[in-house]
């Protein structure tokens, strides 16, 4: 299985970026994929996450109203549209998958749940 980010960069606050997560080597009918973001001196946050099977989607709270989770109906790509940027989002972006047997909670995130993690796309808002 590889995950592949992309769509990171610089942008100023307010902005708006959309990264993407190629996943390839599994077919994506029953998972959990998510995004974490870890910034210098800070625990891994998860960010948001997304059911492949039924929509189910799942926003931090200090996302909520300006990132957007989707995938594609080929099931092979994940976007997080993220809109009105902060400074605070600047982070590395992860995406990761993990298995979703029908008892996978979408009310929070853990990163022990996901096996497979893609190497991270950086994003930076500043002026």
């Amino acid at each position: 299985v590889q995950l592949v980010e992309s769509g990171g960069g610089l942008v100023q606050p307010g902005g708006s970026l959309r990264l993407s997560c190629a996943v390839s080597g599994v077919t994506l009918d029953y998972y959990a994929i998510a995004w974490f973001r870890e910034a210098p001196g800070k625990e891994r946050e998860g960010v948001s996450c997304i059911s492949s099977a039924d929509g189910t989607t799942y926003y931090a709270d200090s996302v909520k109203g300006r990132f957007t989770i989707a995938i594609d109906d080929a099931k092979t790509t994940v976007y997080l549209q993220m809109n009105n940027l902060e400074p605070e989002d600047t982070a590395v972006y992860y995406c990761a998958t993990a298995r979703d047997s029908g008892t996978f909670d979408y009310t929070r995130l853990y990163s022990y749940e996901f096996f497979h993690w893609g190497q991270g796309t950086q994003v930076t808002v500043s002026s």
